[in-house]
C-alpha cells in the first residue's frame, strides 16, 4: 500500500499539474476572501473564519475532482491496472495507497490557509480573541468532509477510462451529497418535519455541526461511514474488473 502511495504521490509532484492545482486553490480562496466582497473577511466586521469555512466546500469541490481524475482512469487506459494485479498486491492495497496519496495532497493543500488565521488575528482588534474551539472544529470538518469527498472521487474514477469524465462525474457526485439534500428538504413536500431527516443524509448539516465546535461522535460516524462505503465500492468495482 505504502509503495502505491508514495508512487502516486511523487507522480503528482513529478510536473507542473501538480503545484499549479494547489496554488489556484489557494489563490481562489485569497481573492473570495480578500478581495471580492461577496465572502471579503476585511468588510465582514468580525475577527471570524466563518467566510473561509463556508466557501472551501465548494472549493475543494473543484480540487480533489483534479487531484483524483487520473488516479484510476490511466491505469485502465494505460492497461497498467493489470500490471499491477501480477504485483504482490490485493485490490483493497491498490486503492487505499491511491487514496491515501490523494488524501496527504489534499491534506497539504488545505495546511497553508493557517495563514488565515495568522493575519486574522494580526488584523484584530487587541484584545480579540478568535473562538478557538470552533476554529479546530471548522478544520476538523473540513478534514473529513475532504476524506469523504476524496472518496467518493475515487469512486467514480473507477468507472470510466475517460479522465475528464471522471473530473466531472466526481465534481456532480460531490456537490449532489453535499448540497443536494439540502436542496431536496427546502421542497414544500417535506415541510411536515420530514426534512430535518433529509438534511441529515447530507454532507453539509453534518460539516456545519463539526464547524460549531462541538465533535458530535453521529457526525464523525456519518462521515466514516461515507468514505468507508466508497472505498468499499472501489475495491470491488476494480475486484470485478
Amino acid at each position: 500500500m505504502w509503495a502505491i502511495c508514495k508512487k502516486e504521490f511523487r507522480q503528482f509532484f513529478s510536473n507542473l499539474t501538480g503545484y499549479i492545482t494547489i496554488i489556484l486553490f489557494l489563490l481562489l480562496n485569497g481573492l473570495f476572501l480578500f478581495v471580492f466582497s461577496s465572502f471579503n473577511i476585511l468588510d465582514f466586521g468580525y475577527a471570524s473564519l466563518d467566510n473561509f469555512f463556508t466557501l472551501a466546500p465548494y472549493v475543494l469541490l473543484l480540487l480533489i475532482p483534479a487531484v483524483t481524475m487520473r488516479l484510476l482512469p490511466d491505469e485502465w487506459r494505460g492497461g497498467t491496472m493489470e500490471l499491477l494485479k501480477t504485483k504482490p498486491l490485493t485490490s483493497s492495497q491498490i486503492v487505499n495507497g491511491k487514496y491515501t496519496a490523494a488524501l496527504l495532497v489534499v491534506v497539504m493543500a488545505l495546511l497553508p490557509t493557517v495563514v488565515y488565521v495568522i493575519s486574522i488575528s494580526s488584523l484584530a482588534e487587541e484584545g480579540t480573541v478568535l473562538d478557538k474551539g470552533g476554529l479546530i472544529g471548522s478544520y476538523i470538518g473540513l478534514l473529513f468532509l475532504s476524506a469523504a469527498f476524496t472518496a467518493i472521487c475515487l469512486c467514480t474514477g473507477s468507472f470510466t477510462t475517460n479522465s475528464v469524465v471522471a473530473f466531472l462525474l466526481a465534481a456532480f457526485f460531490c456537490f449532489i451529497l453535499y448540497s443536494g439534500f439540502d436542496a431536496i428538504a427546502g421542497l414544500s413536500f417535506f415541510k411536515n418535519g420530514a426534512d430535518y431527516y433529509v438534511q441529515q443524509l447530507g454532507m453539509s448539516e453534518h460539516y456545519r455541526s463539526l464547524s460549531r465546535g462541538v465533535i458530535d461522535i453521529s457526525d464523525v460516524i456519518y462521515f466514516l461511514s461515507i468514505i468507508v462505503f466508497f472505498l468499499v465500492l472501489t475495491i470491488q468495482r476494480i475486484s470485478r474488473k
